[in-house]
């Protein structure tokens, strides 16, 4: 008998578990051709998004910053450029081949930045190290996002912020049409680019899944954070929550 507890993979009922292993099976799949992926699904967006979030990250010189989920590391460039020298910038995934790319991009351009391979639910950083944290296109990923909530909340020092870049629920009168390119034309474009039409099909379910932006501002103040407010980007299609520790 399978005691397992249950979660959502995309649409899909599995075991905690099992969940994990899918996640990773995925990443592990569009690793090559992840950035690639991302311009083409976006047209581009996907920068002015992550510029966005940068411009409302209070970040500066000599900030400390944990990058979440980090992936193949936009966000911790952008980052470490604002910190400078005297800042620091820590790269963090929990998928070894997204992070060993993400490190081996910054490092060509010239950012040997800090890097570790940890699970957001379980972080290896002290209490209220962190000046901020961003976790971008990750928290829906995964499987207990209030206990994720709790981990960035405790690496925060006080006076500090979360960032959290996330696909939300787009407004209503464009559902029909955006609903008809995350399942008609994105996997098709996924399996032209990766041949992986199933990781693709689970990114468009995975998003209508993941909390609403009122759900997810609920759950960063139930995590303690304080004066949570959100940001439409693209009529929806992206939000940015952002949330401060006092």
């Amino acid at each position: 008998m399978n005691t397992q507890n249950q979660t959502h993979f995309g649409f899909e009922q599995v075991g905690e578990d099992d969940k994990a292993r899918r996640v990773a099976d995925v990443f592990d799949s569009v690793v090559q051709r992840y950035d690639l992926m991302n311009d083409l699904m976006s047209g581009g967006l996907h920068r002015l998004w992550k510029a966005f979030t940068i411009g409302r990250s209070g970040v500066r010189e000599g900030s400390r910053v944990l990058d979440v989920a980090g992936g193949s590391g936009d966000l911790s460039l952008a980052f470490a450029r604002r910190v400078g020298k005297s800042g620091q910038v820590w790269l963090t995934d929990i998928n070894n081949a997204m992070l060993t790319r993400g490190r081996d991009r910054l490092a060509d351009k010239g950012f040997l930045l800090p890097v570790a391979q940890c699970d957001a639910e379980k972080l290896p950083f002290p209490d209220a190290y962190f000046d901020c944290v961003s976790l971008a296109f990750g928290l829906r990923n995964m499987t207990h996002k209030d206990q994720a909530l709790a981990e960035l909340f405790r690496v925060l020092r006080p006076g500090g912020r979360l960032l959290v870049l996330e696909f939300s629920c787009i407004w209503k009168p464009l559902a029909p049409i955006y609903d008809a390119y995350s399942f008609k034309i994105i996997p098709r474009v996924g399996e032209l680019v990766t041949q992986d039409e199933a990781s693709y099909r689970y990114l468009a379910e995975s998003i209508r899944m993941h909390p609403d932006q009122e759900t997810l501002q609920s759950m960063m103040e139930d995590a303690g954070f304080e004066n949570v407010e959100y940001f439409n980007l693209t009529m929806g299609v992206v939000a940015l929550h952002r949330g401060f520790k006092f």
